[in-house]
């Protein structure tokens, strides 16, 4: 049975509750919280989390990968400083949360997505519709997009064992990349800047916990 996306008066305060927690947490960036705010997270969730979509942690979404905490989609974006119309590759699809945060932030999404159970499962997803600037990509995260590169911006949303030098070839001089850096269970999160000396300027910032980045792509 197709299921119907409502975005009910409960959700929509249930949302403002999110944004609020994330503002208490350190969220300054107000196009992140804005974003947040117009997004049913909901409706990128099964049926049965509707009523505990809007808490702040983490969910199940199939094929070993889950839906990351909002404070860590909210983290993870205001450290990108997105502009509109920059072009983002973003490293894991999963959900499509995240893409759509950044979406409606005004960026050019271009997402790759390894597991093809999830990227056939949002084929027809709400998200490719709303958003015609997101393009998603079934294919491996450590060879990114050249055919796209260069981008402004990169984000990992999942845990590198080391920093990919494909995906650093694929960054604009001047642009950055956020990365959960680090195997076991907590990872660093980083912000690389690529300077004009093509050198690297790293920034640590706090500890997080993802689900591992893995090569190649699983049929």
């Amino acid at each position: 049975m197709k299921r119907e996306y409502v975005d009910s008066y409960q959700h929509k305060g249930l949302r403002k509750q999110l944004v609020d927690l994330l503002r208490s947490k350190g969220i300054t960036d107000n196009h992140v919280l804005d974003a947040i705010n117009a997004i049913p997270r909901h409706f990128f969730l099964d049926s049965a989390f509707d009523k505990i979509a809007y808490e702040n942690r983490a969910f199940d979404i199939g094929a070993d990968q889950t839906i990351s905490h909002p404070y860590t989609v909210a983290y993870q974006s205001q450290l990108l400083q997105i502009k509109k119309m920059e072009k983002v590759l973003e490293i894991g699809t999963g959900s499509m949360y995240q893409s759509a945060v950044l979406a409606e932030m005004g960026a050019r999404v271009f997402s790759i997505e390894r597991q093809k159970q999830l990227f056939d499962e949002k084929s027809k997803f709400y998200v490719r519709a709303k958003y015609f600037s997101a393009k998603f990509f079934y294919g491996d995260g450590f060879e990114g997009l050249p055919t796209y590169a260069p981008f402004d911006k990169i984000l990992i949303t999942a845990a590198a064992p080391f920093i990919p030098p494909k995906l650093l070839a694929q960054l604009k001089t001047g642009g950055s990349m956020v990365i959960p850096l680090d195997e076991g269970t907590e990872q660093r999160m980083l912000r690389l800047t690529k300077m004009a000396d093509g050198s690297i300027q790293e920034e640590s910032f706090e500890a997080f916990s993802f689900v591992p980045m893995l090569t190649g792509k699983n049929s």
